[in-house]
């Protein structure tokens, strides 16, 4: 079907609006992540690049970008620049698909909708493009020909394939409740109240799924907890301990957009979405502007929310024994994640 003109303006401007939005996760998160950190060590976090700290994260990369930029000896040269612009670029890649909000009428014979994409495989998109950020820290630690940011990206991998499948099945579960891939019919499926009290959201419906989910998501993106690829005791910095100025900033931008995804991608599989408890945003007589505003504020909220507690568990929880982070993954995760599976058949076969 031939894209009228505003289709076409309304899809780049949403994808402008979303690669935006993936940037300034960064300067978000950071700033937010040293203000709170200051709060729980009792101490004031930063206070003096522009009113309460604000400017900090524009100073960080004006310092980074004026750094040398370290191109050690028989490094692979390609490699070592692209990796970087993989951490990037596949969380960026993601948000395409994620729906922050309710539809509005833009024209008469135009609706528009809050998602760049909205493809019938949605779910099994994220999950293709997810994994391949694991090049990212392969492809630094390798093109550095230095064996600490070798076995950083080896562990690094290993810890990434073993989550990643702990979060399929997780998603397995998910997909089977809502009996579709898009993202927008997910959300919609939450989109209702139990007896007219409870949301239906999955966090509440599929319990064990959101807690395997979550704790698989913190694994991927290298949090604390799980940050055993950049172990600095054992590895220095991990599979970017060679790199210097932007390069190694964009490892860092890359890491709090997938954050910044992840938390977008918690939201809309298991906290209900842009939806909101007892109140339709969507109302069955057709989309409207308050709607759509309000809808888009409570995605934001709730992506807060996730968000904080991404910085809650990295300035409260030790870092796990590496043995013990690979025995949560196979010896827990994944068979709770089956049982789950099971289970949710059962139910959906019994009811």
């Amino acid at each position: 079907m031939d894209l009228t003109a505003i289709e076409i303006i309304a899809t780049l401007a949403k994808a402008l609006v979303v690669f935006t939005a993936g940037m300034m996760c960064t300067p978000v998160l950071v700033y937010a992540e040293r203000r709170l950190c200051g709060f729980m060590q009792d101490r004031l976090g930063p206070n003096r690049v522009g009113p309460k700290g604000l400017l900090q994260p524009i100073a960080d990369a004006v310092k980074s970008f004026f750094k040398e930029d370290l191109l050690p000896a028989n490094v692979d040269r390609f490699l070592w620049i692209v990796a970087p612009a993989i951490g990037i670029a596949v969380p960026i890649l993601c948000l395409a698909v994620i729906p922050f909000g309710a539809s509005v009428p833009l024209t008469e014979s135009y609706t528009l909708i809050f998602q760049v994409a909205d493809p019938d495989v949605g779910v099994l998109y994220v999950l293709g493009v997810v994994s391949l950020g694991i090049f990212c820290t392969t492809m630094g630690g390798w093109a550095s020909n230095s064996k600490f940011p070798l076995l950083g990206s080896l562990r690094a991998s290993a810890q990434m394939v073993s989550y990643e499948i702990a979060m399929a099945l997780a998603v397995i579960s998910v997909v089977m409740s809502t009996g579709s891939l898009k993202l927008s019919a997910i959300v919609a499926h939450q989109n209702t109240d139990w007896l007219g009290v409870v949301p239906e959201w999955h966090c509440f419906t599929q319990p064990l799924a959101f807690l395997i989910f979550f704790v698989a998501a913190v694994a991927e993106n290298n949090r604390i907890p799980f940050d055993l690829p950049e172990c600095e005791q054992e590895l220095v910095s991990g599979y970017h301990t060679e790199y210097s100025g932007m390069r190694f900033a964009m490892f860092m931008m890359g890491e709090y957009t997938a954050i910044g995804f992840m938390s977008a991608l918690i939201v809309t599989m298991f906290l209900g979405g842009w939806s909101l408890p007892w109140i339709q945003l969507a109302p069955a007589s057709g989309p409207s502007w308050i709607g759509g505003l309000v809808s888009i504020l409570v995605f934001l909220v709730k992506w807060a929310l996730v968000a904080f507690t991404y910085i809650w568990l990295r300035w409260t929880l030790p870092r796990f024994r590496y043995d013990q982070l690979m025995g949560l993954g196979w010896k827990a995760l994944v068979p709770l994640g089956l049982a789950n599976i099971a289970v949710t058949a059962f139910l959906g076969v019994v009811l």
